[in-house]
């Protein structure tokens, strides 16, 4: 037993060395057949943040992704890349109170064997402060000027007072909580839902804290003050336009102005509308543009300006004829070749303006075929309708198309001459 355990002893150099060269060999092996390589990690890395207090707020701008190099196998570098495996940087802030703090970046690999071998940022630095809240009143703040003639009353909002939630030292400068109504020449009631804004005591708006609620409606009574009124205008015109065209549209700039009087009864007495000075039509044929006075009654004068600008839309009536029975001419042939047109007229409906087709006579219009480079043949053809007259447009012809069957004139049978009779008679005695 003692010999057997001395065997082993002096054997046991021998048998580590052997272990040690057999797992070289194995290593050696398994490494050429699935080499190591070193590579940048080509998937986005994440920086998450654990472990924060639900009291504090991290104040500063951290990094949000980061560059990562790792050394695996292949086969490990496929499943990385293909498999989705869990790659996690992490910024651990558990037991961290307020202040500031250089917070290690901590890298966790899904798989294994996988080294990192660098990763940047190492370090994220980390300002924690507490939250606070403030309630404060909302201050209406009214910006430009009602309408001329009318004025600003009380005003409202849904909600009287709104709380202010943030960083400790942010919260601190809030100096006030503002809602901003812009009039822009209101001339009736406002309401509006406007957003609430957190300033400092230089007006300026402080960022990084939120304002609950963020909006609130603001009811804005805006009347008339005595003495004005908004009226309509009224464009007075006089005569009419040339025969054949009509009025389309009528339209005046501003269409509502605003009158005033010392005397509120003369404004009241107003029928809602003035007259402007007369715009003439008399035999027009295009739109018109013109700057006319107003004309008020005694006592009543124009908040602003006196004029208004008109503008009269003017076009021609539209109508249509039918020119019936108007032939076919046929351009374009070589001298060696007739067509046989069927049927030989047509009818053509032309509309447009009633003055230009009153002038409008069967020889300025031509129905046309042209036959360029046509040989002989047979087939269907649509007309081309030239006008002479402006303006005016084809409607419709009628047939659409027409027949045209064209044939060489050497193969047009000859008519023979038909002989006349021989004049007979009794010569005159003399």
């Amino acid at each position: 037993m003692i010999q057997s355990f001395r065997d082993f002893i002096k054997a046991l150099p021998s048998l580590i060395l052997s272990f040690v060269l057999a797992l070289t060999v194995w290593v050696a092996a398994v490494t050429e057949a699935d080499p190591t390589e070193e590579r940048s990690y080509p998937l986005p890395v994440n920086i998450e943040v654990i472990g924060q207090d639900p009291g504090l707020l991290i104040t500063n701008s951290i990094p949000t992704k980061m560059n990562l190099n790792l050394s695996a196998p292949q086969s490990i570098w496929q499943k990385l890349t293909r498999d989705q495996v869990s790659v996690r940087a992490i910024v651990d802030l558990s037991g961290l109170g307020s202040g500031n703090y250089e917070v290690p970046v901590q890298v966790q690999v899904g798989i294994r064997p996988v080294k990192v071998v660098s990763y940047y940022p190492q370090t994220v630095s980390v300002a924690l402060e507490s939250i606070a809240t403030r309630n404060l009143p909302i201050q209406l703040a009214q910006t430009g000027d009602v309408a001329v003639g009318f004025e600003a009353g009380e005003a409202s909002l849904s909600q009287n007072n709104a709380s202010v939630t943030g960083p400790e030292s942010r919260i601190r400068q809030v100096d006030e909580v503002r809602a901003t109504l812009k009039f822009n020449a209101a001339n009736k009631n406002i309401v509006q839902s406007i957003n609430l804004q957190a300033l400092d005591a230089n007006d300026a708006v402080v960022e990084g804290v939120t304002v609950s609620p963020s909006s609130v409606t603001v009811t804005q009574e805006i009347t008339q003050r005595g003495g004005y009124r908004n009226v309509v205008v009224k464009v007075n015109m006089k005569g009419q336009v040339a025969n054949g065209y009509h009025i389309t549209n009528i339209s005046v700039y501003p269409p509502v102005v605003t009158v005033y009087s010392s005397d509120q009864s003369r404004v009241d007495a107003l029928p809602g509308y003035v007259d402007t000075t007369d715009m003439v039509l008399t035999d027009t044929k295009e739109d018109l543009d013109e700057r006319l006075s107003l004309i008020l009654p005694a006592g009543i004068s124009v908040v602003g300006d006196q004029f208004v600008q008109a503008h009269v839309s003017v076009a021609s009536i539209e109508s249509s004829m039918t020119l019936s029975g108007m032939p076919v001419e046929v351009t374009g042939l070589s001298d060696d070749l007739q067509a046989n047109v069927s049927p030989a007229t047509v009818d053509v409906i032309i509309s447009g303006p009633v003055p230009m087709l009153s002038q409008l006579t069967r020889r300025d219009v031509r129905v046309v075929v042209d036959l360029s480079g046509q040989v002989t043949d047979s087939n269907q053809y649509t007309p081309t309708v030239e006008i002479k007259v402006a303006d005016l447009k084809v409607q419709s012809i009628i047939p659409g198309s027409v027949d045209i069957t064209i044939v060489k004139k050497s193969a047009l049978t000859p008519i023979a001459p038909t002989r006349l009779p021989t004049a007979t008679g009794t010569p005159e005695s003399n």
